[in-house]
């Protein structure tokens, strides 16, 4: 049995604990007494409780995220119980800041706050010495430097390398300020020593690794660095080959522009967070980035490169108003990015994000993910409106389903109020059709909730976002969820609101919507949508890439 177990719950099987193999690999000596044990979120802690319990471990380390501090809570409740005596170590994010008003540290034994890698082994050193005195319950770890800390990607296992997402990094920390963020917390950048860092590299990609997604918050930060990984990669071109980066929007000069216009379509994906467009909203949190070089280095990369863009935005910024951003939304629509991910304001814990609570009434779920419930510029309604957006965006835009279909929304002015069109079930494709219920009185396409003129009732009408947000208020008004939706029926709920609701030709639209469904290879093509499928044939796109980098691709390679 070992005499430490390291355990977390990912969010999903498919993430490999980085954090717990980086505590593995810097334990030492004590590494042959420890053992790593991987769970998810979906799994009941009880459940998890019975496969820790059986190791029978002395130091049970647990990391401690946004995403599993629930049920880590419920599962230290049942471990306390049956194990009185088993000496629990918290760290992760989610404890290291604002201890003191957290449930969960009642329960634990001793609490590492910051980065772990040295402490944890120092601590569990303690622990199992008969002669040590015994520890502080909480212990501040001092920055590693990362020169001295041992690299982890041997403990990735064969399986992890063929079923898992892989993370590397080959530095830390962020040397921007962003207020809601908590790499900003970690100034200063450090660099891992390269050689070392490309050697283990080296050693994955020969153990058969072709995905590798980087951490590093600001990859493209220094540019040497950064020049040397991308021709380590683009000596190993493979058709396999895919690699992820964040990047800071508006840093690409020619020499990194030079290196990547050499990689194949599909093989690298730069997320770039560009989070808000709004100057006020910007200086507010602290953010800063120049509009004009990101636009410049977006239509450079959309015009000359086969990088895979995903860009980020974020609803219910202290100030945000939701025509502030719908324009910010068409702004980066007009960017071209492959996938915009809307996502919701969360007060994570430490962030100075909190120094606008009373000025901008920002109020925020006392749960877990910690996520803004109304502001001062967006009340409860709207935000539950612009939730709903994000899921129904995610599913249908971001998706690589809808390449072609979906921009016919905003292209045609989609934005006529439901409320005021029948559905003509009559020159329906689709048999058995759905009734259509109107929107809410007082919510039509380009409006929300009456009782706030001043920013709610901006009118959205010719853009993307005011297509997309009207047919996301008419999918909810249809009972429509923002999850297990099946694919059949994705493409019939399209086809009710843009054709049948929206009044967009079905000669112009059936065609896209035939083509989007058969572009990855599908066969299975609709009853309903076979009379727009053409002759075309039914193209099958290589399954090397994740899937909606591989739709995404194919749509652009036919353009």
């Amino acid at each position: 049995m070992p005499d430490i177990v390291l355990s977390t719950l990912n969010a999903k099987y498919i993430h490999a604990s980085f954090g717990l193999r980086c505590l593995m690999a810097n334990l030492g000596e004590l590494q042959s007494r420890a053992k790593i044990l991987e769970f998810d979120i979906n799994q009941r802690p009880l459940e998890i409780a019975e496969t820790l319990l059986e190791a029978a471990p002395k130091i049970l380390g647990l990391g401690v995220y946004v995403w599993n501090a629930g049920p880590t809570l419920e599962l230290l409740g049942i471990l306390r119980r049956l194990r009185p005596d088993l000496k629990i170590v918290l760290g992760g994010p989610e404890v290291s800041y604002e201890w003191d008003q957290q449930p969960i540290i009642g329960l634990a034994d001793h609490v590492i706050t910051g980065e772990a890698d040295l402490a944890f082994a120092s601590l569990c050193k303690s622990l199992l010495s008969a002669t040590d005195p015994r520890p502080p319950k909480l212990i501040a770890a001092p920055v590693p430097d990362v020169a001295a800390l041992a690299l982890p990607y041997d403990l990735y296992e064969a399986r992890d390398l063929e079923h898992r997402v892989v993370y590397v990094e080959a530095s830390r920390g962020c040397p921007f300020t962003c207020e809601f963020c908590l790499s900003s917390l970690e100034i200063p950048v450090r660099q891992f020593p390269l050689d070392p860092f490309l050697v283990a590299m080296q050693q994955l990609h020969d153990r058969g690794l072709r995905r590798f997604k980087f951490v590093d918050r600001t990859f493209n930060l220094n540019l040497a660095t950064s020049r040397r990984i991308l021709q380590f990669f683009l000596d190993r071109l493979s058709p396999e080959l895919f690699v992820h980066f964040e990047m800071i929007p508006d840093r690409l000069p020619a020499e990194l522009r030079e290196l990547i216009a050499q990689f194949p379509a599909g093989t690298l994906q730069f997320e770039v967070g560009i989070q808000t467009f709004d100057r006020e909203v910007e200086a507010r949190i602290s953010r800063r980035q120049n509009h004009d070089r990101l636009a410049d280095n977006f239509q450079w990369l959309r015009q000359h490169s086969g990088v895979h863009l995903h860009a980020d935005l974020i609803v219910g910024l202290p100030g945000e108003t939701l025509e502030s951003f719908g324009r910010g939304f068409d702004r980066l629509i007009h960017l071209r990015p492959q996938e915009i991910q809307v996502g919701i304001l969360k007060r994570l814990r430490g962030t100075p994000i909190i120094r606008h609570d009373a000025e901008w009434q920002m109020i925020y779920n006392p749960h877990p993910p910690y996520e803004v419930l109304s502001t001062r510029t967006m009340n409860f309604g709207t935000l539950a409106r612009l939730r709903r957006f994000a899921k129904f965006w995610d599913i249908f835009g971001n998706s690589g389903n809808f390449v072609e279909s979906l921009p016919l929304l905003w292209a045609h002015d989609s934005t006529v109020a439901p409320a005021h069109i029948e559905s003509n079930s009559e020159r329906s494709p689709i048999g058995d059709p759905v009734a259509v219920v109107p929107l809410p009185a007082g919510l039509s396409s380009g409006d929300t909730e009456t009782e706030s003129p001043t920013h709610e009732n901006a009118s959205t009408t010719g853009s993307a976002f005011g297509a997309i947000l009207a047919w996301s208020d008419w999918l909810h008004a249809q009972g429509v969820k923002g999850h297990g939706i099946a694919l059949p029926r994705q493409y019939e709920l399209l086809w009710r609101w843009s054709v049948e609701v929206s009044g967009i030709c079905a000669e112009v639209f059936g065609p896209a919507l035939a083509r989007d469904y058969r572009r990855p290879g599908r066969t299975d093509l609709p009853t309903w949508l076979i009379p727009f499928a053409g002759s075309e044939a039914t193209l099958r796109r290589p399954a090397r890439l994740p899937l909606r980098q591989s739709r995404h691709l194919g749509a652009a390679s036919e353009s």
